[in-house]
């Protein structure tokens, strides 16, 4: 069905964009934080998405499509960096308010280290594919910076969070991949990932979606810290526990 990836993206927003006005939630009120988050950070990840298309790194099945384009990517792709940031950073907007007494610091440092050690030692033997070293990369340096040089304090939250969306990840990559359908909407090439898949996703794909949400909460962080957001005044920390 050519409406089949705007489907998933208009899928995965609806509910939490109905939730974001919940009197005990208000995400809403946090939009002008989010929006120039997910702005800058899709802008990245559709440039590289048009730089890999251009490769042919990966491809789109135009049956499922509308075929409107944005350069050479279609709509739904584009459309997918706002869809999926904003059901992910909502929801760890509702769940931190439930683990941030519960959950400390205590053992983040050593799980990011484990984290950006594989990434990095995967990434640097697998440097003749390009998707899966640029991601494993990018991702394992991303880790590194949040850790140290941010001194991100809720890295440890967010890893249980993130741990969380897989299951939904699972549904909507596995739709995008074929599961459940005749054909991918999303096909890759077999010589620049590891070949190694779960049910139809790339295991590439899991930290491709975790590198996207994490850059976009430190975007959102960030700007919710310089802001002043009400909902985050009552906090009384240092600055970068603040931002970041």
């Amino acid at each position: 069905m050519e409406y089949t990836y705007l489907l998933v993206n208009f899928f995965t927003i609806l509910v939490p964009f109905l939730f974001s006005f919940h009197p005990k939630l208000r995400f809403d009120k946090t939009w002008g934080a989010f929006f120039p988050a997910v702005f800058f950070t899709g802008l990245l990840f559709v440039l590289w998405d048009m730089w890999f298309t251009s490769m042919g790194v990966w491809g789109f099945n135009e049956r499922y499509l509308t075929g409107i384009n944005i350069g050479n990517l279609p709509l739904e792709e584009v459309l997918f960096f706002f869809c999926i940031p904003y059901a992910c950073v909502f929801t760890f907007h509702c769940l931190d308010l439930l683990l941030r007494k519960k959950v400390g610091q205590k053992g983040q440092m050593n799980t990011t280290l484990f984290f950006a050690s594989i990434l990095l030692i995967i990434g640097v033997l697998n440097l003749d594919k390009y998707y899966t070293a640029s991601t494993f990369l990018s991702l394992g340096i991303l880790l590194l910076i949040s850790e140290f040089l941010f001194k991100i304090p809720w890295l440890k939250r967010f890893y249980i969070v993130y741990a969380v969306l897989l299951i939904p990840f699972f549904i909507v990559n596995g739709v995008l991949t074929g599961t459940g359908i005749e054909e991918e909407v999303v096909w890759y090439n077999s010589e620049e990932f590891m070949g190694i898949r779960l049910l139809t996703i790339p295991v590439e794909d899991i930290f491709y979606g975790m590198e996207l949400i994490l850059l976009n909460l430190l975007i959102y962080r960030f700007l919710l810290s310089r802001r002043k957001v009400p909902s985050l005044q009552h906090r009384n920390s240092r600055v970068s526990q603040n931002i970041l």
